[in-house]
């Protein structure tokens, strides 16, 4: 699987199509940053408890795990990348409306399914339509770009909703996510269909000695047959297990007496985490490049039980928004630098976007639990023991990532 040359490279994505493409990644992200970290603090201030905030976290999560491999299987067979974006983006809006209306369990549950429903299409069509533009030997470098212009939108849709929140109230930051579905399809429509290459967009597929292009691999021998891969898929999820609650239990455990200084505290830690990714996203895709996979990971999963260490150790504000720097630096590497083991995993096989699903399924996986996990460790014993016990766990993710899995990047032979 790893030892197959790419198909035959386009090099034909127009300027245009690639801003477009980053402009996408950019809307896309002030949707989806709309619709994460902020539902726990507005939840918290509706009045539900830990363990129904969880609940709710859990139910768009679970939905998202299920979804998740089908969906980059989908993906690796739509020949419209296109259209999907749009159809994920369209129904993303329809339950940030459905949240806006009301905080009452009915339309809540019914806006995570919706929204757990379509996210798990959005990351695996954008990698996708990148690496059909661009090709295997550029994607490191125009991934790294598409996720600073994704973490760049984070900041600004922080912004955004810290000062619509503060003068209209927290039901006005999904009215403002459903708005900014409008710019996100626009960019969508400007990357140019016939400059998406299908079959380097699946995974740049091999051709046969006799020039036609093989057939993709099994589904089974490719999430079954790789060692390194499924130890890697296990790192994700403990990686995620321990990360996914920690800020929403920030802004959980701030909000409480404090319901109208909760939105603009969450506001700031995603500024300081989306600045510090967007600042350094293009690097690390370089230098994962240049350097290789691994000791980047083993870097940004070595952050996080520090982090988890310092929450514990101050309720100082500016404090506890400057350690979000480590988390910046955490989801940076793991955002880039995951994929691009994916794609070395991956190589000629035919199936770049159901292993991006399974990735995307373990990492639901891991948040799903780690919300539903935190909540009940919060109700049944305190803020500090549960984010000490997911420290806990990214130190197992460490340690398993240290000894399971070799470095993936191949030496260039051309």
């Amino acid at each position: 699987m790893r030892s197959a040359s790419p198909a035959n490279e386009s090099d034909s994505a127009s300027k245009k199509s690639l801003h477009a493409l980053e402009a996408s990644n950019f809307f896309l992200a002030d949707v989806q940053t709309g619709l994460g970290p902020f539902l726990a603090a507005y939840l918290a201030g509706a009045g539900w408890n830990p363990a129904r905030v969880g609940f709710a976290l859990t139910l768009g999560g679970l939905v998202t795990v299920l979804v998740q491999t089908p969906a980059g299987a989908i993906v690796d067979r739509v020949r419209s990348k296109r259209l999907v974006l749009v159809i994920g983006v369209l129904v993303l809006a329809a339950g940030a409306i459905l949240l806006s209306i009301t905080a009452a369990p009915a339309s809540v549950y019914s806006a995570q399914v919706m929204i757990g429903g379509a996210g798990p299409f959005l990351a695996p069509t954008l990698a996708a339509i990148t690496m059909g533009l661009v090709g295997r030997l550029r994607f490191d470098r125009q991934f790294g770009r598409n996720q600073s212009f994704n973490s760049a939108g984070n900041v600004a849709c922080a912004l955004a909703i810290a000062a619509v929140s503060r003068f209209f109230g927290n039901r006005a930051i999904f009215i403002t996510a459903a708005a900014l579905t409008v710019p996100t399809i626009l960019s969508i429509l400007c990357i140019s269909g016939r400059e998406i290459n299908y079959e380097q967009a699946r995974g740049g597929l091999a051709e046969t000695d006799q020039g036609r292009k093989r057939k993709p691999e099994s589904i089974l021998h490719v999430l079954s047959g790789d060692r390194t891969l499924l130890v890697f898929l296990g790192c994700a999820f403990l990686f995620h297990f321990a990360n996914a609650a920690m800020l929403p239990q920030l802004g959980e455990m701030l909000a409480r007496g404090h319901k109208e200084s909760a939105a603009p505290f969450m506001s700031a830690c995603i500024i300081v985490t989306q600045v510090v990714i967007a600042l350094t996203a293009v690097t690390v895709g370089r230098l994962a490049r240049s350097h290789g996979r691994k000791p980047w990971l083993l870097l940004g999963f070595g952050v996080l039980p520090l982090r988890a260490i310092l929450y514990t150790l101050t309720q100082n504000t500016a404090a506890l928004i400057a350690i979000q720097i480590l988390d910046g630096i955490a989801n940076s590497i793991f955002g880039v630098v995951a994929v691009l083991v994916v794609a070395d995993r991956t190589r000629g096989s035919g199936r770049f976007n159901l292993v991006q699903g399974a990735l995307a399924t373990a990492v639901g996986i891991g948040a799903s639990l780690s919300t539903m996990f935190g909540g009940k460790l919060i109700q049944s014993y305190s803020y500090r023991v549960s984010f000490l016990t997911l420290g806990a766990i990214a130190l197992l993710a460490v340690g398993l990532l240290w000894i399971g899995v070799p470095e993936t990047l191949e030496k260039q032979t051309s």
